[in-house]
C-alpha cells in the first residue's frame, strides 16, 4: 500500500466516524494514552535485553536449515492506516509469499520444518518488540492487517484504524487454532479466512479497544504466556 493510499484510508475512516444529528455514538474506540506507550517501551527494552541471546540462536537455526534470511519483513496497515514493515523471524521458505496465499495454516508445505515449532509457540513473533520499540506496535491491540484485505472491512471495523496494533491480539489468540485447522484443508485459504474468520476476529478486537481495562489486559497477556509456553 503506497502512502498516498493510506492517507486516503485514514480520511476514509474518520469521515465515516462523523454521525448526522440526532444519532448517537456508540462506544469508540479509546486511543493510546501517554502511559500505554511508557509501558511499550520499558517491555520492549527489557523483551529485547532478556530474549537477545534466543533471537540470535533462533536466527542462526534458521539460516542453518533454511537458505535465506532469518529475518521475515512484511507491509501490515498501521494506526490511521499508515503502512509500516512488520518483524518475523522467517518460517517459510524465501519466496514462497509471491503470488501465494496471505494466510496459511499449520500444515502449509511452504512452512519449514523449524517454522512449524516457531509458529506453534509464537517465537517468530519476538522480533516485533523491535516494532514495539519504534511504535509501530502497542504491546495489546488488534492485529495488523496485510493491506489486502482492508476493503473488506466494515465503515465500524475500520474504527480499530484509531489505535496501534498490537503485538498480541484479542481476536487472534480467540481464533488461531481453530483458524489454523481450518485453513490447512481450505481450497483458498484467503477466501476462508475472509468467510469464516475475519469477522468475528474484528469484532473480538474492537470490543477489546472500546472497553479495555487493567484486568482484561492481564488476562490477554495471560493467555499470550500460555501459548508461549505450548498451551492452547
Amino acid at each position: 500500500m503506497t502512502r498516498p493510499a493510506a492517507q486516503q484510508l485514514g480520511g476514509t475512516h474518520r469521515s465515516s466516524a462523523r454521525l448526522g444529528p440526532g444519532r448517537r455514538r456508540g462506544p469508540q474506540p479509546r486511543r493510546d494514552s501517554a502511559l500505554r506507550r511508557t509501558v511499550d517501551v520499558v517491555a520492549a527494552a527489557v523483551g529485547l535485553v532478556c530474549a537477545g541471546p534466543l533471537l540470535v540462536v533462533l536466527a542462526a537455526a534458521i539460516r542453518l536449515t533454511s537458505p535465506g534470511p532469518a529475518i521475515y519483513r512484511q507491509d501490515r496497515v498501521g494506526r490511521d492506516g499508515i503502512p509500516f514493515s512488520i518483524l518475523k523471524l522467517r518460517t517459510m521458505v524465501v519466496g514462497s509469499d509471491r503470488g501465494g496465499p496471505s494466510v496459511s495454516g499449520t500444515a502449509d508445505p511452504r512452512v519449514t520444518p523449524l517454522g512449524r515449532r516457531l509458529r506453534a509457540t509464537r517465537l517468530d513473533e519476538l522480533p516485533q518488540l523491535v516494532n514495539l520499540l519504534r511504535g509501530d506496535m502497542t504491546l495489546i491491540g488488534p492485529r495488523p492487517e496485510v493491506p489486502r484485505f482492508l476493503e473488506h472491512y466494515s465503515q465500524a471495523e475500520r474504527q480499530l484504524l484509531r489505535v496501534r496494533p498490537g503485538v498480541i491480539g484479542p481476536g487472534a489468540l480467540l481464533f488461531a487454532h481453530d483458524q489454523a485447522r481450518e485453513l490447512d484443508t481450505a481450497d483458498d485459504p484467503d477466501l476462508v479466512y475472509v468467510a469464516r474468520h475475519l469477522h468475528p476476529k474484528l469484532a473480538r478486537d474492537l470490543d477489546y479497544v472500546c472497553h479495555r481495562t487493567l484486568s482484561r489486559d492481564m488476562s490477554l497477556l495471560s493467555a499470550a504466556a500460555r501459548t508461549l509456553l505450548g498451551g492452547s
